[in-house]
């Protein structure tokens, strides 16, 4: 099939890679903002894996052609949209030039993160009977694109016509051949539904970080209480672990976007203001057991910082727990030494150069050299088993900080090091 897929988000990468190499003749159009000669360059593509591989192989097979202009584009039979929310205009004057070019049949599928009702609107920009509209909502994971693209569990296909249907089923036929994966509502069924799972993910994890701070108050450790909720099969483990907050630009987005649903709709929801607002004092959750165990006795102070992009895998760092972190840190005079595998440029790139206040280190070791403290903020894997002797006698006040409760509270107490996690703690016998 023809298709044109327009955008320079994960999602349309992800999509020009997949569909050119399964023989699809595909154009990818990315967005004015970021074009291909800067999109190219970016961490996060060049991070993903098997991506920017494809992309480079299917241009040279001729399955893939980047355009750079609509001038250069051929009548597509599928426009595929990936664009943000601040990218709505542009997806009205492309579909309005495509379709009006089109002879008919022209089958528009929105992937992009738009409002709820934006599919029934784009559709109608067509001003034919013979195009079709369908919701595709973005359910990719950064760091696993390519992995849910190619082996999806499923896609919400948000459909109201069959032959809409037909024409999507035929486009992703190589991608739904283990099983069938395909789940058909209507197009605002659809997009509503990817906002509202995100809206329960997030409950699950503030409500598990509630619960971590009660366990904290009542000097339980919240693993065993995990454990024992995750085992209720009505419960189950998944987005059961409590940590220091979650961040993201799209987990984030469409929770305020659902967030904008509710408002617009007249129905206020207390229930995900509270969620948002567990998950922003989450995020200084480090700092508060940093203040306790000092007693307030913070100037001065240096604290050593592992990760801070908002998850492992990616360089991104948008609503990062480590931004409120720094924050705080900073009012109260501690200076802060941080190790990333990959998010640096980007922290760089938000607050800037701050000699006094904040160093980076190339080894997560040296970060801790004399630090009074270690917070650990993101759990890539090479956080995971440090060592542990070297790293006590890197600590002036052997204090680690557990963010996202990676580590044994008792084993880490063994080795000489006062642990304080996410309702868990120990201290060295």
């Amino acid at each position: 099939m023809r298709v044109l897929i327009h955008g320079s988000e994960l999602t349309a990468a992800t999509a020009a890679a997949a569909l050119s190499w399964v023989g699809h003749q595909v154009q990818w159009l990315p967005h004015a903002d970021m074009p291909w000669f800067s999109l190219r360059e970016v961490d996060w593509l060049q991070r993903e894996p098997h991506l920017l591989d494809q992309i480079n192989r299917s241009c040279h097979d001729g399955t893939l052609k980047i355009c750079s202009d609509v001038d250069s584009i051929a009548v597509p039979e599928v426009l595929w949209l990936s664009l943000s929310p601040s990218q709505r205009s542009a997806a009205d004057s492309l579909v309005q030039e495509v379709a009006r070019n089109h002879p008919g049949g022209l089958v528009l599928v929105n992937n992009s993160t738009f409002p709820v009702g934006e599919t029934e609107r784009l559709g109608s920009l067509v001003g034919t009977p013979t195009h079709y509209s369908v919701a595709l909502p973005d359910m990719l994971e950064e760091g696993r694109a390519w992995d849910m693209f190619t082996r999806p569990n499923r896609w919400l296909l948000g459909c109201d016509e069959a032959i809409g249907e037909s024409m999507v089923r035929e486009l992703l036929r190589a991608f739904n051949r283990r099983s069938e994966v395909f789940q058909r509502m209507p197009r605002r069924a659809a997009e509503l539904t990817k906002l509202a799972i995100n809206g329960m993910l997030a409950t699950r994890i503030s409500y598990m970080n509630e619960v971590a701070g009660l366990a904290d108050t009542l000097g339980v450790d919240v693993e065993y209480v995990r454990q024992g909720m995750g085992a209720d099969t009505r419960i189950g483990f998944e987005y059961l672990y409590p940590g220091c907050g979650f961040g993201g630009p799209n987990f984030s987005r469409d929770l305020m976007r659902l967030a904008d649903v509710q408002s617009s709709s007249g129905r206020y929801s207390e229930l995900l203001k509270q969620v948002l607002d567990i998950n922003e004092k989450k995020k200084e959750t480090l700092f508060r057991k940093l203040w306790a165990h000092f007693q307030g006795d913070l100037n001065g102070r240096t604290v050593a910082i592992w990760g801070a992009a908002f998850k492992p895998g990616t360089a991104r760092i948008e609503h990062a727990p480590v931004l409120t972190l720094l924050k705080a840190l900073w009012a109260q005079g501690v200076k802060v030494r941080l190790h990333d595998p990959a998010a640096i440029p980007a922290l760089l790139e938000e607050v800037g150069q701050r000699d006094d206040l904040l160093t980076f280190s190339e080894d997560p070791y040296q970060a801790c050299e004399g630090a009074d403290a270690l917070m650990l903020v993101t759990e890539w894997k090479l956080y995971w088993n440090p060592d542990w002797a070297r790293l006590a006698g890197l600590l002036k006040e052997n204090l680690l900080l557990d963010g996202r409760n990676i580590y044994d509270p008792s084993f880490v107490a063994g080795c000489g090091l006062h642990y304080r996690g996410i309702g868990r703690r120990a201290d060295p016998s």
